[in-house]
């Protein structure tokens, strides 16, 4: 790292080491964000921003969750390129040459790259609603659109951060100030990923699950944090025109999540004419299988926006009956491609009891904000999505 940096000059060293600053303490830098939005509701009440519509009373089941695409979106705040682009100077660093980069993500992938950096279509978040009717309306757009706001806020938090410690003030950062509300989804290019809390529901009713470390040298988002797992974009799985419609399914996008997160397997599938076969896919038709037969169910519990990066979150649960689980994840991995997987020492998971949700969610481990929402939620639903 600190050859690529003398290759770009001193200010590529500087901005390198705020990516630094930033790595090391995103949990407390979560928290500060937070703070910063005093006004916007809390999902869970944890520090995950979200709207009133989009935590529901009850769960609610995926097939009720309805999708419409909007193959034509525009932002409506009428925050053009070159106003972000000037707000964004302090944290784009300066080339050899002197010349400044021309995105955060630019940067990123020159000077400071995880392992998992590509430029993949994703599907674009343009509003939502947990309460009747339920639905997500959608767009398209690109992996580095959508981050690339998101993470040059965070990094130009980290720097204030360090500067001014917990006094830092919405004043101090322009370019988050130019983003406005970070739930005013038709704002940005907001990205939604979906995040799933897998129980493990055994013939008493007792349920357990398992954690992700996501490791900050693998992933470009929530390194070092704990979470639920398994999280992932909503993307398609190529860039094929036909995929983006082909793919547009949170089911299809959760079940390819199982078998990378769980099970280790590779994000690129085999296709034809860049589309993947799900009813082909015995993984995919088993459980979809289990679902129909009621061995599995998945439901929604919200939506919310973290604070620090923007990164928008679809709060899901599936819950596997024990026997259903135990055949399917026989090979659940210690590791994946993003990071380390955490049981908790036990064959069946950790417990999903009042007291591990509230030691995970108080604040005192690098969790992130949209899985402590999720675990609060969760155990607050747990008679609807256990019983």
């Amino acid at each position: 790292m600190a050859d690529r940096a003398a290759v770009a000059g001193k200010s590529a060293e500087s901005w390198l080491a705020v990516r630094a600053v930033l790595t090391a303490n995103r949990h407390e830098l979560g928290r500060v964000a937070a703070r910063l939005y005093p006004e916007v509701p809390r999902a869970g009440g944890a520090d995950l921003l979200c709207r009133e519509q989009w935590v529901p009373a009850e769960p609610v089941g995926l097939d009720e969750l309805a999708l419409s695409w909007d193959g034509d979106p525009a932002n409506r705040d009428g925050v053009g390129p070159e106003r972000y682009a000037e707000a964004s100077r302090g944290v784009r660093p300066q080339r050899a040459a002197g010349e400044r980069y021309a995105s955060y993500t630019d940067a990123v992938a020159a000077l400071d790259r995880p392992a998992l950096f590509e430029n993949r279509p994703c599907y674009r978040l343009l509003d939502a609603r947990l309460t009747a009717p339920a639905g997500l309306r959608v767009g398209g757009t690109s992996y580095f659109e959508g981050i690339d706001l998101g993470h040059a806020v965070a990094h130009e938090l980290a720097a204030a951060w360090e500067r001014s410690g917990d006094a830092v003030r919405m004043a101090d950062l322009p370019l988050r100030s130019l983003a406005g509300d970070p739930c005013a989804l038709p704002r940005r290019q907001s990205l939604i990923a979906v995040t799933t809390l897998t129980l493990r529901r055994d013939a008493a009713g007792s349920a357990s699950f398992v954690l992700h470390w996501r490791d900050p040298a693998k992933v470009n988002h929530g390194g070092g944090l704990y979470q639920v797992m398994p999280v992932g974009l909503f993307q398609p799985v190529t860039s094929a025109a036909a995929a983006l419609r082909h793919d547009l399914s949170l089911w299809k996008s959760m079940a390819r999540e199982f078998s990378e997160e769980f099970l280790g397997t590779s994000e690129d599938y085999p296709t034809s004419g860049g589309l993947l076969d799900y009813d082909g896919w015995p993984f995919y038709r088993r459980l979809t299988g289990a679902m129909r037969e009621g061995r599995l169910t998945v439901r929604c519990l919200g939506l919310g926006v973290d604070p620090l990066s923007f990164a928008t979150d679809l709060l899901a649960v599936a819950v596997f009956d024990a026997d259903l689980f135990d055949a399917e994840f026989a090979g659940l991995v210690a590791r994946n491609a993003e990071g380390r997987v955490i049981t908790g020492g036990g064959s069946a998971g950790i417990p999903f009891t009042a007291e591990t949700v509230a030691r995970l969610t108080d604040g005192r481990e690098p969790f992130q904000a949209a899985g402590a929402a999720l675990l609060r939620l969760a155990w607050e639903q747990r008679k609807h999505l256990l019983g």
